[in-house]
């Protein structure tokens, strides 16, 4: 692949991956608040009611359109699961930072969480959850 067609991929794949964030981040974003406000949920028990239901939106969302990989595929489901837990681990973390201890109003909050854990996700994603393991010179994992 040349290099100009690498990058036009990397740019397709980032604009993909940013379309799917986008409807995972909403969905995250409107669970959250709802459980927050209508059920007076504190911002963990709301950061992780949204995340439990953004999660699906991305997986299938990025396996299918971002990488073009099968969605049924235990390893690579694995691999995912493991980045994804780790950003949800860096949310907890900043969530419980920002909100808990400086004492943050929410919104903002999910404002910081909403560019920082995205941008980690598709990093991870590329180069290791959804990464293209028939290539020569790949080790399996």
């Amino acid at each position: 692949m040349s290099r100009l067609a690498g990058r036009r991929a990397l740019v397709r794949q980032g604009g993909l991956f940013f379309a799917v964030g986008l409807a995972a981040t909403a969905v995250h974003a409107l669970v959250a608040l709802g459980v927050r406000d209508l059920a007076h949920a504190s911002a963990m028990a709301a950061t992780a009611s949204g995340y439990l239901c953004a999660v699906g939106v991305s997986y299938l969302g990025n396996a299918r359109f971002t990488f073009g990989r099968p969605a049924l595929h235990g390893p690579q489901f694995v691999r995912f699961m493991v980045v994804s837990l780790s950003g949800f681990a860096v949310n907890a973390g900043v969530t419980w930072l920002l909100s808990n201890r400086l004492g943050w109003p929410f919104p903002a909050t999910l404002a910081v969480i909403v560019v920082v854990i995205p941008a980690l996700s598709f990093t991870a994603s590329k180069l290791w959850a959804f990464a293209d393991r028939s290539q020569a010179g790949s080790s399996p994992s």
